[in-house]
């Protein structure tokens, strides 16, 4: 006989225990631990059929959602047509009414077609309301920075975004390049705490030649503002007619490049401090 086998050879003994225990209320923790069944098969068999405590039921937000799906599809709607009522994806639609009988089809393949195109906008702008609520609550996370806090994410945000130092091609020189009109802001803020100059900066703006560089020139200028550095000739890169870019629009505006100037001193601390980072990192608790 096994381990398990002999452990819980009075099988008949210990499902009635566990099934007192349950009627009393214990989770499925609490009995587990109180017998001492550390098999989740064997615990499986002991509370087959036994329901959980009410207590330890969690509400579904799509309980709702589902009960409107099961009405719908005894109705005689289908996936389509239920997916554009309540707002849910067909995913969830199909596990939620897959017991229930398939309605006969009454409509053309151009109707059931056009059914399907509003159910899938319905998807996407429910996903998308979603995805804004989701930054919201994250945004609203976010508590006041402080310097410290300032100073380590530029420096993080350096060395994944800025130019660094190869062993090929020695080159102490801080320079950082980006479209990102937040990450823009984000590492002038940091230069300013490190005590860096207006005088030191220089911008280039790099972008593709079938873009409106002028208009884009203009918005990187106002975005920096007055008197935060000068800007050089604008870089227009050639523009492969085999190649599918999806940086094109009026959204696009190229990219702008941030040097300072005389700043090998400033490069070896940025290495310094990311190397510290990198080393504390791992202790952390």
């Amino acid at each position: 006989m096994t381990e398990i086998t002999i452990k819980y050879a009075d099988f008949e003994g210990l499902r009635e225990q566990a099934v007192a225990l349950r009627r009393e209320g214990l989770s499925r923790r609490q009995t587990r631990d109180r017998l001492h069944v550390h098999n989740n098969d064997i615990l499986n068999r002991l509370l087959e059929g036994e329901p959980a405590p009410e207590w330890t039921k969690h509400p579904n937000a799509k309980d709702d959602l589902r009960e409107k799906a099961r009405e719908l599809r005894r109705q005689g709607m289908t996936y389509d047509r239920i997916q554009v009522e309540p707002g849910c994806s067909k995913s969830s639609i199909s596990l939620w009414v897959r017991d229930l009988p398939r309605p006969e089809r009454k409509r053309t393949r151009e109707e059931a077609s056009a059914i399907a195109r509003r159910g899938r906008e319905v998807a996407l702008r429910r996903r998308d309301e979603e995805r804004q609520e989701a930054k919201k609550r994250a945004q609203s996370e976010i508590d006041p920075v402080s310097t410290n806090e300032l100073f380590l994410l530029g420096v993080g945000l350096y060395w994944a975004e800025g130019s660094k130092s190869k062993p090929h091609r020695t080159q102490e020189r801080v320079t950082f390049i980006n479209s990102d009109p937040d990450m823009i802001k984000v590492f002038l803020a940091w230069l300013r705490l490190l005590g860096v100059s207006n005088d030191q900066l220089r911008f280039h703006v790099h972008i593709h030649e079938t873009a409106d560089a002028t208009s884009a020139e203009r918005f990187w200028a106002d975005l920096v503002g007055p008197g935060a550095g000068r800007f050089g000739k604008t870089s227009i890169k050639r523009h492969n007619p085999r190649t599918n870019r999806k940086n094109t629009g009026e959204g696009y505006q190229g990219c702008l490049t941030i040097r300072v100037n005389q700043s090998a001193a400033l490069y070896r601390r940025i290495e310094g401090w990311w190397c510290g980072i990198v080393g504390a990192a791992p202790s952390v608790d």
